[in-house]
């Protein structure tokens, strides 16, 4: 049986920012899903410790002053979502995420931030995974597609209903939807293993960064620079005392 058609789980973090090492955790979703039904949901709400920017507000809804009234401990939340996700990965369940390589960044920036495990600690040092993550597939198997490629405007391209963008659940099981529905329409991506799909997206996110870097380039911006990590960043190293 196709990976789109087993458990999966959708993951989604709102934050403080849009740069995904210094940025914070203010909302979370893990959304579980069994066929087209949801049968689990976590959700967090964080006080991410510094106040939260009013265009970041603007875009999720919470204010510094509720997160902070009603948000848990920003160590706590991220180390429940990092244990949470380890423990779907344990189990072999595919992770679908967004554009992984923000969400997953910023939550590793979290876990050092707060001197937690790392995920690949809380997996006996193996490597993160399977992810899936829509916004990489798509953008490789229809290149040529015109239009943007946000999380709207993919769940329109492929007829799935985004109920309330910017909630973190609603984004989580949004992109849970479009994954299975892109393996739908692309028969070659639902043939694929998951452990295989994961070391596929590593290099079409490569090939990507590789391309929008070089047009950047050739548009003038001659010093830009695409980092092609996926589905996790480097984080800077660790300052020394």
């Amino acid at each position: 049986m196709s990976w789109h058609l087993e458990p999966l789980v959708g993951f989604d973090l709102e934050t403080t920012g849009t740069e995904p090492r210094e940025a914070r955790i203010v909302t979370a979703a893990i959304v579980e899903l069994r066929g087209a039904d949801v049968v689990g949901l976590r959700s967090w709400l964080a006080d991410p410790g510094i106040r939260i920017p009013a265009q970041a507000s603007a875009v999720h809804g919470i204010s510094s002053e509720r997160a902070a009234a009603e948000g848990r401990p920003a160590a706590e939340v991220a180390d429940e979502i990092a244990e949470t996700l380890a423990g779907h990965w344990r189990r072999g369940v595919p992770v679908i995420a967004y554009n992984a390589a923000f969400d997953l960044t910023l939550l590793a920036a979290e876990l050092r931030r707060h001197q937690l495990p790392s995920l690949s600690d809380r997996l006996d040092g193996a490597a993160i995974g399977p992810v899936v993550d829509p916004y990489t597939i798509d953008r490789s198997v229809d290149r040529y597609r015109k239009g943007k490629r946000t999380l709207e405007a993919v769940c329109a391209e492929y007829g799935v209903v985004l109920e309330s963008a910017h909630d973190a659940g609603a984004d989580a099981l949004a992109a849970a939807r479009v994954a299975v529905a892109i393996a739908e329409r692309h028969p070659q991506v639902a043939r694929f293993e998951p452990a295989e799909l994961h070391e596929r997206q590593i290099h079409w996110y490569a090939e990507w960064a590789a391309d929008f870097q070089q047009f950047l380039r050739r548009k003038g911006t001659t010093d830009a620079v695409i980092d092609g990590s996926w589905p996790l960043r480097e984080l800077a190293a660790p300052a020394r005392g």
